[in-house]
């Protein structure tokens, strides 16, 4: 594991996007996954104008590696409608480079990504209780690929904030990719900000493995970076 702290969080979003920057030149199709919320909003308006426009970034292709739909499911769910508000859009991404996961093609996710060459990296967040993806505590085990995950009450309540409030739009699942096929990609990037990440980013740093912080896993991967700001690293 590489660990890189930053002074500020400016500072880690041009680190983060330097990183991506140096798969997204490479000479042959790139496969990446990157991450929504707000921790990389900052990162995203700077690589904006760093890939629109560009054709040589034609060769690189996003996926996302969670998606919480909607309960009528009459629309593309929060995780890809918030790519695209924060990046996509504004970036002039081709559709044809897009490749959404959901409810109706999860269990064919890994499948398709082994057939694309496989994720050559993957761009994370993490919470303060150490769920990365759609892995929160207690929802998915180790062993775990691409999978619908049931929502009990706990997990609607957290949910609830995705779809502001609005109770009928919570749904009873969300799909993410799970630890085993997070594990599968070559290069594992996460970003953490602020003195509340500061608890599991010494927990990550300490590197004891333990199921019920499920980024814990995330250590043993070969190629596992960590980008915080000093706040995030306050306990270190």
């Amino acid at each position: 594991m590489k660990v890189i702290i930053e002074n500020t969080i400016d500072e880690m979003s041009m680190t983060a996007m330097q990183h991506l920057l140096g798969y997204m030149y490479r000479h042959k199709r790139v496969n990446l996954s990157i991450t929504g919320g707000t921790t990389p909003g900052r990162m995203y308006e700077m690589l904006v104008p760093m890939v629109k426009g560009k054709d040589c970034f034609s060769n690189v292709h996003y996926y996302n590696f969670d998606e919480i739909p909607y309960r009528a499911e009459n629309r593309e769910g929060v995780t890809i409608s918030g790519l695209r508000s924060a990046f996509f859009t504004p970036a002039d991404i081709a559709e044809d480079n897009i490749h959404v996961l959901n409810q109706y093609n999860y269990t064919s996710q890994d499948e398709r990504i082994a057939a694309d060459g496989g994720l050559d990296m993957i761009l994370l967040g993490v919470g303060a209780d150490g769920h990365y993806c759609g892995n929160l505590p207690g929802t998915t085990h180790f062993g775990d690929k691409t999978v619908k995950v049931a929502c009990d009450d706990r997990i609607k309540n957290r949910l609830a904030e995705e779809f502001e409030g609005v109770t009928e739009h919570i749904p009873d699942y969300y799909i993410t990719m799970g630890p085993r096929s997070i594990m599968d990609a070559g290069s594992l990037v996460m970003i953490a900000s602020g003195t509340k990440k500061a608890g599991i980013v010494k927990q990550l740093v300490d590197g004891i493995v333990d199921e019920a912080v499920p980024a814990t896993l995330l250590t043993l991967h070969p190629r596992f970076t960590l980008i915080v700001d000093k706040d995030a690293a306050s306990l270190l």
